[in-house]
């Protein structure tokens, strides 16, 4: 298994993260914070390392003068979520 990835997604709050925006098309930070049950501290962190990995996108702007932030999977992402999930079944089934 690729370390990196492996690093990043054994991780439970980044796991939660991107097995959640792997199933819509943009989360936003309540949401994620409702998911995961992370601090706004500890899930920004999370975020940014899964930003920097270039697993998900992170997307500012206002809406009526709000600032909003919304999050969704790369394509990266979801090639390296998918190869993860892939790589947990084999180890499975070698037990």
């Amino acid at each position: 298994m690729n370390k990196e990835i492996e690093k990043l997604l054994f991780n439970p709050i980044r796991l939660k993260i991107i097995s959640f925006l792997i199933t819509v098309e943009y989360g936003n930070f309540n949401a994620l914070i409702e998911i995961t049950d992370a601090s706004k501290g500890n899930l920004s962190i999370q975020l940014k390392k899964l930003n920097e990995a270039k697993l998900i996108k992170i997307k500012k702007y206002f809406q009526k003068s709000y600032p909003r932030t919304d999050y969704s999977i790369t394509k990266k992402g979801r090639k390296d979520f998918e190869y993860f999930f892939k790589q947990l079944e084999l180890y499975n089934k070698k037990k």
